[in-house]
């Protein structure tokens, strides 16, 4: 289903004079230990300062860390989170101040984890912190040559690491440190239980395939500039590498569903990447292509956009265009990403600004200039209820009938691939995520409602809003439409995201689902099939009802 991820990390790495990467903080610190150095000399002639200690550190999830950790703060949640950034490899000094060097680490560390680039530790952050190891080996694919056939207790190494991302995957608490110890042994057994495999604790054959059958695959997060990836990313190579660069390409304005796969739609936003930046337009992510993918995220080591202001402010104009370069376009960037729109929040009105603008106005039934005016400011605030559409028609009740009669048909199917057109899309499904394109498509034969959208955050979005006849509910019935994040948050984004309809409920927390982009329940091709369920696994489910 979708993805969404925001835009993409600093600069590239300096060279040092043997010609191995050296960080772009590296000689700031440098600095930082020379000016110390002379303050010890000081300090011996007119007495030594004692140096002040960081807060104590508290857990970036307790009731004690605001929502939303942002620079200015100066906390124990700050020292935490600087532990964090360091165990990825920032290098910061651990004083609980949340100033430009911190800001610049956790913008390097969103671009290099594929989620919203706006230096604002939010639940996905926080999140994404706790469920990467900083200093675990780079995750390894369980089907690849590299991994032994039998991954067991003991293992150290990437492919342990993968191991535990799948497993939390799946709803299980393990410390993602690419250990195979008694706690990701135990999360083993209790997956191959639950799946019906032999509980033995042994990661084979049958339990890699089990813990790769997922209707999203989570992306791996890999820094495209790092060795774990190849010098030269190319169409028809699959993995985190891919995933990551599907992620900063939707953050240059790109509208990708991050699967990991490079195919042609991947291929198309490359190279329409490689030609808006003046690159060489060959398809192929090679040193120049990522360093343009990695730029804009702000220079000045860590100084960002400039800060965010007020639309409504004296000091943004009336009408806020393209080429305009302030916090008053930080902080529009920031609303519109509230909205879904994927920017790099940069502080400039570019080309890929005003589309989210226009696709914004269209989304509320503005006029569609692609200027923030007074209309649009509020309507980004929230101020602007949207016209309502016709009514349905009564075509909910037949929802789940029409869902229920695709049941069987076959990914790559030219049944299938019909389903593309109430999206707009001519594709064939073994090339997308198309679980929402076949809501979408139930929805456009019923009447029910005029909303259609390729991104399961789109339907959550509109329900959450109470629009185009949409909204949440908490007793669901058939017919409902069903959606999943399964990496948790509750936000439905970064690509973990799948969607479906309701099919029966058992009024606990069990139930069962017609989903497009699903796999087969006996082997085989991915399709349209009855899923078991349950609200109680580990995963965030929104129910949707449509009236």
């Amino acid at each position: 289903m979708r993805n969404v991820l925001d835009a993409p990390a600093d600069r590239p790495h300096a060279q040092d004079r043997g010609g191995k990467s050296v960080r772009p903080g590296w000689r700031a610190r440098a600095g930082v230990l020379a000016a110390a150095t002379a303050m010890i000399s000081t300090a011996a002639l007119i007495g030594a300062v004692p140096a002040m200690a960081a807060p104590a550190p508290i857990k970036l999830t307790s009731s004690s860390c605001p929502s939303v950790i942002q620079q200015g703060q100066n906390s124990g949640c700050v020292t935490e989170l600087q532990n964090l950034l360091n165990a990825h490899g920032a290098g910061l000094t651990v004083d609980g101040d949340f100033g430009p060097a911190t800001l610049h680490a956790v913008r390097e560390y969103q671009a290099a984890t594929a989620i919203a680039v706006d230096g604002l530790v939010g639940p996905q952050t926080k999140s994404k912190l706790y469920a990467t190891g900083g200093s675990a080996p780079a995750p390894i694919n369980l089907l690849s040559s590299s991994c032994p056939a039998n991954i067991v207790q003991g293992n150290k190494s990437g492919c342990v690491t993968e191991l535990q991302r799948l497993l939390r995957h799946y709803g299980y608490s393990v410390d993602v440190d690419g250990d195979f110890g008694p706690a990701t042994e135990s999360a083993v057994r209790s997956f191959q239980s639950s799946h019906g495999l032999s509980v033995d604790g042994q990661v084979g054959p049958n339990t890699k395939a089990e813990l790769y059958n997922t209707d999203e695959s989570p992306a791996t997060g890999i820094d495209l500039r790092s060795a774990s990836c190849p010098a030269n990313i190319t169409e028809g190579q699959s993995g985190g590498c891919v995933a990551t660069l599907q992620a900063l390409l939707n953050g240059k304005g790109q509208h990708l569903d991050v699967d990991g796969e490079f195919g042609p739609l991947t291929l198309a936003a490359v190279k329409s990447f490689q030609s808006a930046s003046g690159l060489s337009v060959d398809g192929e992510v090679g040193p120049n292509t990522k360093a343009a993918l990695y730029s804009n995220i702000g220079g000045g080591g860590g100084s960002g956009a400039p800060a965010p202001i007020n639309l409504n402010s004296a000091s943004c104009p009336s009408n806020i265009v393209k080429g305009q370069k302030s916090g008053c376009v930080t902080e529009l960037q920031s609303l519109l990403n509230h909205h879904g729109a994927d920017l790099a929040v940069d502080g400039d009105f570019g080309p890929m600004t005003e589309a989210a603008v226009r696709d914004f106005q269209s989304e509320k039934g503005l006029s569609v200039d692609g200027q923030v005016g007074p209309n649009t400011k509020a309507a980004l605030y929230g101020a602007v209820t949207p016209p309502t559409t016709p009514p349905p028609g009564g075509g909910y009740s037949k929802i789940y009938d029409v869902a229920a009669a695709e049941v069987g048909t076959v990914e790559g199917s030219a049944r299938a691939n019909s389903y593309g057109a109430a999206v707009g899309l001519s594709l064939s499904t073994n090339n997308y995520a198309w679980c929402a394109t076949f809501v979408s498509w139930v929805a456009q034969q019923t009447g029910a409602t005029s909303y259609r959208n390729s991104y399961v955050s789109g339907w959550v979005k509109q329900a959450r809003a109470g629009n185009y006849h949409l909204s949440v509910t908490n007793s669901p019935q058939p017919g409902d439409i069903v959606a999943y994040d399964w990496n948790g948050g509750s936000d439905f984004t970064g690509g973990h995201e799948h969607i479906g309809i309701v099919r029966s409920w058992s009024g606990g927390s069990s139930f069962t689902a017609v989903e497009g982009n699903t796999g087969n329940p006996n082997g085989g091709k991915d399709g349209v099939y009855v899923k078991n369920r349950s609200t109680a696994s580990g995963y965030d489910v929104v129910f949707i009802r449509v009236r």
